[in-house]
């Protein structure tokens, strides 16, 4: 009981955390606010005037904000207490977007106010992310992917549509090798989620390669997962190799072990005694199940006018 409850007030104390010693939420003085100093007063004239334009024929409020480092916050819980904080979009409506770039961590976020999440989704946020700001900030220009993403935002609240960019030759380069430079994660969130993706999944194959009983039933099953999983943490490229691999590889290793004396007599047993013990697991002809046990797995989630939704980048 004491131990769940650690678990259960951990969260609560990182937030608590991140409030105390988090990056400070400036206040808000107009519709950009360039605490990094990367844009110019010519700049952040055109971009608030165009916010303004936009809130006039609108009701939307877009705000930019850009700060040098986060100093190891997470941008995602920065933006909602930014967007908190300032309160965007209308009351009853939260009608509100915040735009937020960190140089220094090279990190970036859209974040969406709840009511508006129907119209800038989160997949198009994450394409105004990829195919707008991504490629003028890693060439240094600040200025104008800042610039070009809030005319991405403006255009896709007043109806436009935001499409991908064509594949040039650098994209091509890239798309030959594992893309690490998949959107959405940062590397510390691609290790820590790769951790859990390719720990299950690897899990799985394991017992299927080793189940002489329903081996071959897992390795159908684990198929789409192989094939959509990777994705988002090694990109296409990355994800069309695993699968390649593992459909290959599963049934090539499968192959070696089934001529091997202990696999021989795992299956003698699960034909005479209905049930085999290997590497510390029962497996029986109906199924499997290990020795130890799991804990509980839980979801929790947050509220909050901004709904959370939005997406976030790194370049």
């Amino acid at each position: 009981m004491k131990t769940r409850s650690i678990f259960l007030l951990l969260p609560v104390v990182l937030f608590i955390t991140s409030l105390l010693f988090g990056a400070e939420v400036p206040y808000l003085k107009g519709r950009v606010t360039d605490k990094a100093q990367i844009l110019s007063p010519a700049v952040k004239q055109g971009l608030s005037e165009s916010l303004q334009a936009h809130e006039k024929r609108t009701g939307n409020q877009i705000a930019v904000l850009t700060i040098s480092t986060l100093d190891g916050e997470s941008i995602e819980n920065y933006a909602v207490k930014v967007f908190e904080s300032w309160k965007l979009g209308q009351k009853d409506q939260d009608n509100g977007v915040l735009i937020v770039v960190v140089p220094k961590d090279r990190r970036m976020r859209i974040e969406v106010g709840y009511g508006l999440e129907g119209t800038l989704t989160d997949a198009t946020a994450g394409r105004i992310i990829r195919t707008v700001m991504t490629p003028k900030f890693k060439n240094g220009d600040y200025e104008g992917g800042i610039t070009d993403g809030t005319k991405a935002v403006i255009k896709v609240l007043e109806g436009g549509v935001i499409l991908e960019t064509p594949i040039n030759a650098d994209s091509t380069k890239k798309s030959n090798s594992i893309d690490m430079d998949s959107p959405e994660f940062s590397i510390k969130e691609r290790i820590l989620v790769g951790a859990c993706i390719f720990g299950m999944l690897g899990l799985f194959t394991v017992i299927g390669i080793l189940n002489p009983s329903q081996g071959w039933l897992l390795y159908f099953f684990l198929i789409p997962f192989w094939a959509t999983f990777p994705n988002a943490i090694l990109g296409q490229a990355g994800a069309l190799s695993c699968l390649i691999v593992y459909l290959i590889g599963f049934p090539v290793t499968k192959f070696f072990i089934q001529k091997s004396g202990w696999y021989q007599k795992a299956a003698e047993d699960l034909r005479t005694k209905g049930q085999t013990i290997i590497c510390g697991m029962t497996i029986r002809s109906g199924g499997s199940d290990s020795s130890g046990s799991s804990g509980d797995s839980g979801f929790s989630g947050g509220g909050g006018s901004s709904g959370g939704g939005g997406s976030s980048g790194s370049w």
